[in-house]
């Protein structure tokens, strides 16, 4: 199975579909950043490759 890491995203376009509605407190503050960090190395990933 292929897996992001196989994929070399150079002079490609990409789409990510992420789900950041989070909790936030009173003072809009993020509560539970775990759906931002799941993403992060996607997004790292992609923008190291130099994605366009």
């Amino acid at each position: 199975m292929k897996t992001i890491n196989d994929i070399n995203f150079k002079d490609k376009k990409a789409l990510v579909r992420v789900d950041f509605n989070v909790p936030l407190n009173d003072d809009f503050e993020v509560t539970d950043a775990t759906r931002i960090l799941a993403a992060k190395d996607t997004i790292i990933k992609i923008l190291e490759d130099e994605a366009q």
